[in-house]
Parts: structure tokens; C-alpha cells; sequence
């Protein structure tokens, strides 16, 4: 099915080295348009990098990363979220106009731009509120809204509800689906399994910085996976 949608990023035989550790090993991947692309594994399995060497967040030390043209002619965009969202000591509403501001939007249009952004993730009747006050989960919906108050082609996250309740957990699981029901390509790490079969699209599983499967989201968990892949499997269960 991704062979026939639009390619947005790629990885060609990429290695991401940091000192003497080896992160990413000669891995080859391409994003496609309106995927949901989920990548799990261990810790140090090199998740984090793969999704910041897609971003251009980390340069490869071999290989190389190739962003393809959108149909309008433009590159994409792209914004990304960290487990950990980080947020100035102003308000809701000022973090989100904050960020508009860096992307160059106009005065004009940051008031009614940041608005809906706080209303499509329930943050609207917050708007006033010190982000810092914020609990976990409405900073993580904060720091959604300004990722999509900038329109992005593709949304990065990292492990974003490894640090949730589940309450919390279903609240951005709930924004994401929506941002990817619009349009928007997703691609996100998590160790949360449920989370991957309810999210996903496209699944890839990680071992040592490597890809040891790459399927759709009904075959990874359907299939007969590699050894190291099935026993990660196992060893999530009972998934959450």
C-alpha cells in the first residue's frame, strides 16, 4: 500500500554515530504521505535517532537523508514533539502565538491562528493559564497545539505519553488521530504496543540500530516475526 502514496522522507543507508557508539546502522527507510508510522524496541534500540535523522535533527555519518518534493512543488514541513515538551513560563496562549512568531506568521493572524489551535486539543478555556501549571498531559496537548498551529506536513513524537496516566495517555492518543485523520503524516516512537496497534499504519521494529521488521500495522502483529521481534512482543504483553 505505501509503495503508492507519495514519498515525504528518506533514509538511504543511513549510520548515526555518537562517540563510540554506533546508534544507527546502515538503515534505509522513506516516509510516506498520510502514513502512521510507528517505531518500536527496546531502549537504545535507536528509535529516537531514527526519528530525529528523518527530521535532519541529526546528520548521518554515512549514508544520507533525501527529502522528497511535495505535488505543489514545495519541501514539506515538519514539526516534532519530545517526551518531555518544552515550554517557556508564559501562557498557554503565548507559547502557542510564541511559536508562530518564530515561523514568521504574520501579527495579524497569531491571535485567531493560536486559538484554534488551543481549541482543537481542549485547551481553549486554558488559554490564560502558566504552562508550567499545566499538568502532564495538557502540556503535552499544549505542546500539540503549537505543532499544529504551524500546519506541518509531518509531526515527529517522541515517546510523547511515556510519562502520562492513561487517562492522560487516551487524551493525546485521541489529538493524534485527529491531526492524522486530517491529513497530517505521523511518525512516533512509543514502547506502548496497544498504542502502536491502535495508531499505526506502518509498523517498524528496532534492534541494536537496526531494522529488523518493517510491515503494516495488521501483519506485524499477525505475522511470524524474527525471533528478537516476537520475544519483544511477548515480553510487552499484556499491552496497555
Amino acid at each position: 500500500m505505501t509503495a503508492l502514496l507519495p514519498p515525504l522522507m528518506s533514509l538511504h543507508d543511513a549510520t548515526v554515530v555518537f562517540g563510540a557508539v554506533t546508534a544507527l546502522q546502515r538503515t534505509t527507510l522513506t516516509l510516506h504521505r498520510g502514513e502512521r508510522l510507528v517505531l518500536v524496541g527496546a531502549n537504545g534500540s535507536g528509535k529516537t535517532t531514527l526519528l530525529r535523522a528523518l527530521h535532519g535533527l541529526f546528520p548521518c555519518d554515512e549514508g544520507r537523508r533525501q527529502v522528497h518534493k511535495l505535488a505543489d512543488g514545495r519541501l514539506p514541513t515538519a514539526a516534532m514533539l519530545f517526551q518531555r515538551p518544552f515550554l517557556m513560563s508564559l501562557s498557554a496562549r503565548a507559547n502557542v502565538r510564541l511559536g508562530l512568531w518564530l515561523r514568521g506568521v504574520p501579527r495579524a493572524r497569531r491571535g485567531a491562528l493560536g486559538d484554534e489551535a488551543l481549541r482543537r486539543v481542549g485547551l481553549l478555556a486554558l488559554a490564560g493559564r502558566p504552562a508550567r501549571a499545566l499538568s502532564g498531559g495538557q502540556q503535552q496537548r499544549l505542546a500539540l497545539a503549537r505543532a499544529w498551529a504551524m500546519h506541518p506536513d509531518i509531526l515527529f513524537l517522541d515517546e510523547p505519553t511515556a510519562s502520562l496516566d492513561p487517562s492522560a495517555k487516551r487524551e493525546i492518543e485521541a489529538v493524534v488521530a485527529e491531526f492524522a485523520a486530517d491529513g497530517m503524516t505521523v511518525a512516533m516512537s512509543t514502547h506502548n504496543l496497544g498504542q502502536a496497534k491502535r495508531l499505526a499504519t506502518r509498523v517498524v521494529y528496532l534492534d541494536a540500530g537496526r531494522i529488523v521488521v518493517d510491515l503494516p500495522v495488521d501483519r506485524f502483529f499477525q505475522d511470524a516475526l524474527p525471533h528478537e521481534a516476537a520475544q519483544f512482543l511477548k515480553g510487552e504483553l499484556p499491552w496497555i
